[in-house]
């Protein structure tokens, strides 16, 4: 009643093109096994452990599958395993199935390592499959497969290719199984497409998630709708829904809507934490020629936040008060964090007034998630004052230009007061009627000087003060 330790030799075959080898190296008590690689799938271990008390020296040729053991992933349940093996209990196997099985499980990409013993009795083979997860899985995104939900795309590519719970490994062919059976459920919808997906960090096109599309037909968004959203903010989701009718229904572009249009109506209200769901696509009208989807965008607004103060950090050139001045949303109010975020322009615009061209201003919420109510913290790194350089004045002519320059009271030298410029022009504008302007400031950073060119341009051609 011994054990019986074999050495398997190594052997190679042509598997779907790339070259694949077993070896394994064992003893009957320390199960030493060397590491298999495979060409553009993760590295497997094989091994083979023999112990039986009525098979002497070689297993039958063919035994019954009493049981799979299942040890080592986190990330897939026994079932699923099994299945993509393609074993079932009670089958009649071979050694070459249990090879299979290495092969099968190896290149899915979703395993860094498979190893597996056998023990044998006069009832059949006990199978022990030990493996290791691949080191990292990405979210699986179905841009535009408008005729199914995300939910029953994942549960029937689950029950095709058992491995994909709706995620997948960067690497190895469990990808193009899936999408080998979405293009299965698209040909059964009667639509003339064909699947494509892009993998994460694909070098011309980067992205963090496999996104799975289908490329022919001619999908457009009829109605965009939203679920869970307020009476006082559906009104206005409404209205910013109306760039989205009549364009092509692609997942990304939706998304982008969202957090641009949507989730900016919803700040602008306070609801700080407010959360945008996936869109739904509900096939409306589909034919040979288009395919017509309502859109359903579900709206998790939480609670509303109200404005409990601004504070105010770096600032020497400007009292607080005088800062605070420039913001329109008063202590107390809804916090509309868009209009808070405008309102830094204004204090920017405030240091421009002394020489400071080039602050840093940043801002941050710091939210009371208790009370409801967030703080504006305004940090300002206020830099350097700068100086007065030359100024020119471009597009008229000689004498209009030598007039205006000599009202130009900004000397070389002075403090440089960004907002001088606005009033110049508008007093030119006195002088010369319906013309435009337009005023480039540059700055040298070494001289810490601001050169300004105005360039006037004339209302209509042939003006009399208008150069060619």
């Amino acid at each position: 009643m011994g054990s019986l330790g074999l050495r398997v030799g190594s052997r190679q075959s042509a598997i779907d093109g790339s070259l694949y080898s077993t070896i394994s190296a064992f003893d009957p008590c320390g199960l030493k096994s060397s590491p298999v690689k495979f060409s553009r799938i993760p590295a497997i271990v094989v091994t083979f452990c023999l112990l039986s008390p009525v098979f002497a020296e070689t297993p039958p040729p063919e035994f019954k599958l009493k049981s799979v053991q299942i040890t080592g992933t986190s990330h897939y349940k026994s079932e699923d395993v099994i299945r993509a093996a393609n074993l079932k209990l009670g089958q009649s196997v071979h050694d070459e199935d249990l090879k299979i099985m290495v092969r099968l499980l190896g290149e899915s990409g979703a395993f860094a390592a498979v190893s597996y013993t056998t023990q044998f009795d006069p009832d059949g083979a006990k199978v022990k499959l030990k493996l290791r997860d691949a080191d990292r899985f990405f979210p699986t995104y179905f841009d535009n497969l408008v005729w199914f939900t995300g939910r029953e795309l994942v549960e029937k590519l689950h029950a095709t290719v058992p491995l994909f719970d709706g995620q997948l490994p960067t690497n190895g062919a469990l990808a193009g199984e899936v999408s080998e059976a979405l293009q299965a459920l698209v040909v059964q919808k009667n639509v003339a497409g064909q699947v494509n997906y892009l993998r994460p960090h694909d070098d011309e096109n980067p992205v963090e998630a496999f996104v799975f599309t289908v490329s022919g037909p001619t999908i457009t968004i009829r109605n965009v709708e939203f679920s869970g959203a307020g009476q006082t903010e559906l009104p206005m989701l409404n209205e910013a829904a109306k760039s989205l009718q009549g364009v092509e229904y692609l997942r990304p572009a939706i998304r982008a809507q969202e957090n641009k249009a949507f989730l900016s109506i919803y700040r602008e209200q306070g609801y700080l934490k407010a959360v945008l769901g996936d869109p739904e696509p509900t096939v409306v009208q589909n034919d040979a020629h288009e395919t017509l989807v309502d859109v359903m965008v579900p709206v998790h607004p939480g609670r509303q936040y109200r404005l409990a103060g601004i504070k105010f950090s770096g600032n020497a050139a400007f009292p607080d008060a005088t800062l605070q001045a420039a913001f329109h949303v008063q202590v107390g109010a809804v916090a509309n964090v868009p209009e808070l975020e405008k309102d830094l322009t204004t204090v920017r615009q405030i240091y421009g007034t002394r020489g400071y061209m080039d602050p840093t201003i940043k801002a941050d919420t710091q939210r009371d998630d208790s009370h409801f109510t967030v703080t504006y913290v305004v940090s300002i790194a206020e830099g350097d004052v700068y100086k007065m350089g030359e100024v020119e004045i471009r597009g008229l002519d000689s004498p209009t230009r030598t007039r205006l320059k000599n009202e130009w009271t900004l000397q070389s030298g002075d403090i440089y007061d960004a907002s001088y410029v606005g009033r110049f022009i508008e007093q030119a504008y006195k002088e010369l009627g319906d013309w435009h302007a337009s005023v480039h400031e540059s700055l040298d950073p070494q001289d810490k000087s601001v050169d300004v060119t105005v360039r006037f341009e004339p209302p209509r051609e042939g003006s009399a003060l208008g150069q060619p």
